[in-house]
């Protein structure tokens, strides 16, 4: 099945947040802009390998960045002159839980403290609903990527991805005593669901609110009839913490091949790579 990522609905979304998006061979592409006027030329969740090097001359692109999805796609890349990227965009691991199990059996195949801080939420009569307040979710991002150090998406990306009458996304709230304590942002496409976006208040952590957040999300799934629960991104090595929490709801880990990069100006990509290097 197509990624969501490469649906028209996706392609409109990314126009909507300023960025222009191309269509060759039904592969849509998206320009991301770097500074000094350059940019790069991306193709996420790749199911095809179309020539992109005449966009990416037409655009002035320093390079074309391409995930492909299938292990075949990725070798066909290699073949075309791209090279394995250490910087990938979209998750390169995931773990993807399988709605069509039992509730008892969803809960067997967790980690014993998962379930365990499940039912420490609900003592704590967390409540847990689907909300439009979206300024809720970008308070508690602030917080997230102040203690967690990483970047997040500016205030407005998070409004339109939610307000997009095309993508069928929804905003989740856990409340404790009538203040938000964690919120996630899930995405349905096909027979799967998708946890795009999460953020929490870790000053009320002990409340174990994300993991009954999680947990209510599964079964509203699971009634609507999705077969899979996709995590949506797991590193070790970046993020220990998020990673241990998503594996501990017991799905399946899935591995994609990666990033693949083809210079078109190869001075610039050097420029461009030496710096990713010095951010890492």
């Amino acid at each position: 099945m197509t990624s969501f990522l490469q649906t028209q609905a996706w392609a409109n979304f990314q126009k909507a947040t300023g960025r222009k998006v191309f269509e060759v061979e039904g592969t849509h592409i998206i320009e991301h802009a770097l500074p000094f006027g350059k940019n790069y030329l991306y193709v996420p969740y790749a199911d095809t390998a179309p020539d992109l090097r005449e966009l990416a001359l037409q655009e002035q692109s320093i390079f074309v960045k391409v995930e492909p999805l299938y292990d075949d796609l990725a070798r066909g890349l290699i073949h075309q002159g791209y090279q394995r990227s250490a910087k990938t965009i979209q998750p390169h691991k995931t773990v993807l839980l399988d709605l069509m199990r039992s509730e008892e059996e969803l809960l067997g195949a967790m980690h014993h403290k998962t379930r365990y801080n499940i039912r420490v939420a609900e003592r704590e009569h967390i409540v847990v609903e689907q909300s439009d307040k979206t300024g809720i979710f970008i308070d508690l991002m602030k917080k997230t990527t102040t203690r967690d150090k990483f970047n997040a998406h500016p205030g407005f990306y998070y409004h339109r991805l939610l307000a997009s009458h095309q993508l069928n996304t929804k905003l989740w709230i856990a409340w404790h005593e009538e203040r938000p304590i964690a919120a996630a942002i899930t995405l349905t496409h096909g027979d799967a669901a998708y946890y795009l976006h999460g953020a929490s208040d870790y000053e009320h952590r002990a409340l174990m609110g994300p993991y009954l957040l999680h947990w209510r999300i599964i079964h509203e799934f699971q009634a609507l009839g999705s077969r899979f629960y996709d995590l949506w991104g797991i590193d070790a090595q970046k993020w220990p913490g998020i990673t241990r929490f998503k594996l501990g709801w017991g799905g399946r880990t899935v591995e994609y091949p990666g990033a693949f990069d083809l210079a078109i100006s190869k001075p610039w990509k050097f420029a461009y790579d030496l710096v990713q290097t010095l951010k890492m």
